[in-house]
C-alpha cells in the first residue's frame, strides 16, 4: 500500500517523520481554577494529536488531555519538555519555551 501523500510504500513513507521536523511547537504554564498548573502544548499541525499527548503523558509521569489543537498536561513540564520533544522526533529550532 502506498502512502497518499508522497506516493511511496509505507514502509518507506518520511511524510510524517518532515512533518513533526517542520512544527513551530510552543510550550508555556498556565494557572487555572484553584491553583492547579497546567503546561499547554500546542502548534501541531497534521500529527496525530492523541498519540503525541498519550506519549507525554506516559514519559512525564503526568494526567493531561488533547483538545482543540492543544495539549495540556497537568503540572509544570516546562523543564523536561524540550528533551522529551526532541526524544519524540521534533527539532530542536521549533520549540519555544515560554
Amino acid at each position: 500500500m502506498n502512502c497518499p501523500r508522497c506516493g511511496l510504500p509505507e514502509e518507506l513513507c518520511v511524510c510524517y517523520e518532515m512533518t513533526k521536523e517542520g512544527q513551530r511547537i510552543r510550550v508555556r504554564c498556565d494557572k487555572r481554577k484553584f491553583g492547579k498548573i497546567v503546561t499547554v502544548v500546542d502548534g501541531f499541525k497534521d500529527v496525530d494529536l492523541n498519540k503525541i499527548a498519550k506519549d507525554l503523558k506516559r514519559k512525564l509521569a503526568c494526567g493531561g488531555t488533547a483538545k482543540d489543537d492543544k495539549i495540556e498536561l497537568q503540572g509544570d513540564h516546562t523543564n523536561r519538555m524540550r528533551d522529551v520533544l526532541i526524544g519524540m522526533g521534533f527539532s530542536n529550532d521549533m520549540i519555544d519555551i515560554l
